[in-house]
């Protein structure tokens, strides 16, 4: 069973499972031989460069199992026969600890504390803080269960929605009347067609003053320059794990704008999340091979 798996790693844990035969395409390297024989592709992390033309070139294709929880490279160009599955639950820890280290230095000023200790300047002031604080997760899935949990113990109220409502978790349709009350708002919504802009110049009037967007979702949820202005009028704060564009070209101006804090989509790039991948990974070829039901099966959008 040829099977295309982005890293030596992959094909180190998938080394004893009987008939399997993996090549490495790590994207950057030359694209291999046999495409038209890959049975099971598991793509890199980072999405290749021709995402639709690689797809309709694997005319045996059965199988493709990202290493992300999102699929909207891959799912409008599934070919007919094949199914997608996603990693859901890989990165649910590291993307859950980097949405709570992110939002308390955002609140507490760390950023503005080393740029002050760089300058070697003692700037005493009172902070911010989580406690006390209401915090909405919009997209309440694995990574918002998980981010729920790390919150426990800092003493805020957590907000539920997710796409349909259910007992304990609001729906969309909600989400409006909630913005006002929430002072960090956290995206972990999927990137699909109806989340496309959702953060526009609406949604974030509608957001309290001094409240922190915290995006670990992806850029093109947010409308970038809506934001940009709500920051530099100070109204607003943001953490950014992902952005529009991404990679952020030199000179954007989010890069300079006041009471925001980015990272370059980082969140989930972990050792954890690298373990748990290969766990992952072997589970689901196992099944694949014995013909059981797989998991994360992809139906919908998401």
């Amino acid at each position: 069973m040829e099977t295309w798996v982005p890293s030596a790693s992959v094909a180190e844990v998938l080394s004893d499972l009987p008939g399997v035969e993996c090549t490495v395409y790590d994207g950057t390297s030359p694209m291999p031989e046999r495409i038209e024989e890959v049975e099971v592709w598991i793509p890199p992390l980072v999405t290749v460069s021709d995402v639709p033309g690689t797809l309709a070139r694997m005319s045996s294709l059965r199988l493709v199992q990202t290493v992300t929880a999102g699929v909207e490279p891959y799912r409008p160009h599934m070919p007919e026969g094949a199914v997608l599955c996603n990693a859901r639950g890989v990165h649910d820890a590291g993307t859950a600890e980097w949405a709570v280290g992110a939002m308390i230095a955002v609140l507490r000023e760390f950023p503005e504390f080393v740029d002050a200790q760089r300058r070697g300047e003692w700037t005493y002031h009172h902070t911010g803080v989580l406690a006390d604080s209401t915090v909405l997760i919009v997209g309440y899935g694995s990574i918002g269960a998980a981010l729920e949990r790390r919150l426990e113990g800092f003493e805020v109220e957590t907000v539920r929605v997710a796409r349909t409502a259910r007992e304990g978790v609001h729906g969309m349709e909600e989400l409006p009347g909630l913005l006002p009350q929430a002072d960090v708002v956290v995206l972990l919504v999927p990137a699909t067609s109806d989340t496309a802009g959702m953060v526009d110049a609406a949604f974030l009037a509608r957001m309290k003053d001094g409240a922190v967007l915290v995006n670990a979702a992806r850029g093109g949820i947010v409308d970038t320059d809506a934001l940009i202005l709500e920051l530099k009028n100070g109204r607003l704060r943001a953490a950014l794990d992902v952005t529009a564009p991404e990679p952020l070209p030199e000179g954007h101006p989010l890069w300079s704008a006041p009471g925001v804090l980015i990272t370059p989509h980082v969140a989930g790039s972990t050792p954890a999340s690298g373990r748990r991948m290969l766990r992952l990974i072997k589970a689901q070829l196992s099944r694949y091979l014995a013909g059981e039901q797989l998991i994360n099966v992809i139906t919908d959008s998401y």
